[in-house]
């Protein structure tokens, strides 16, 4: 009879950090030299099992697939197998996600540049370069050290500086941002760490 390899388990699509990631773990009793491969599949063309080329005969238990997917507003599935000589598990299929749905967002890296009566402050996205033309935005806050009293600056463009006056500012502000993306409502991220800075200090 033909020999079948165990097939790979807990076969996940999931998003993370602005990227889409089919990961698995090995099935029981898998050999050590097993390598696995990748397909996906899309709405816009079903029952159409398309090969991922940097997930072929891989080592790695995940695949990231973010700039394969040819359509971020579209269901996506994939599917794995373990293949190990001449042996071959069966492919195991993942739930479908839909990118620009799905997506689970990561905090922006804040940039703050303090000048005599402003700070500019931007943020930095970590995105792969074919997700960056989607529209992500950040919200920012301000507030004092200490303070639960926040200045809210939201909807800011991902490329957009934010320039606030601080004359009237005294002492120890922090910054802190999340990223937002408007699917079928708005979904943000978790908040920043925040950056905090020494305004009009007179020593």
């Amino acid at each position: 009879g033909h020999v079948q390899l165990p097939p790979p388990q807990n076969v996940t699509l999931l998003t993370k950090d602005f990227d889409m990631i089919l990961s698995w773990a090995p099935g029981e009793g898998s050999p050590p030299d097993v390598t696995y491969t990748v397909r996906y599949e899309s709405q816009e063309r079903m029952h159409k099992w398309i090969k991922v080329p940097h997930c072929t005969n891989i080592h790695r238990t995940s695949c990231n697939l973010t700039c394969v997917i040819p359509n971020m507003f579209l269901k996506v599935w994939a599917r794995v197998k373990a293949v190990s000589g001449r042996f071959q598990s069966p492919w195991v299929e993942s739930q479908f996600k839909e990118y620009h749905l799905d997506v689970e967002l990561a905090p922006p890296v804040l940039n703050v540049n303090v000048e005599e009566n402003l700070i500019h402050v931007n943020a930095s996205f970590p995105l792969a370069t074919c997700v960056e033309s989607l529209s992500w935005m950040y919200d920012l806050n301000l507030w004092e050290a200490g303070s639960e009293d926040k200045k809210k600056y939201e909807r800011n463009f991902r490329k957009d500086t934010v320039t606030i006056n601080t004359t009237a500012l005294r002492g120890n502000y922090c910054l802190s941002a999340r990223s937002s993306f408007q699917s079928i409502d708005f979904k943000h991220s978790k908040f920043s760490q925040p950056v905090c800075v020494l305004l009009n200090h007179k020593g």
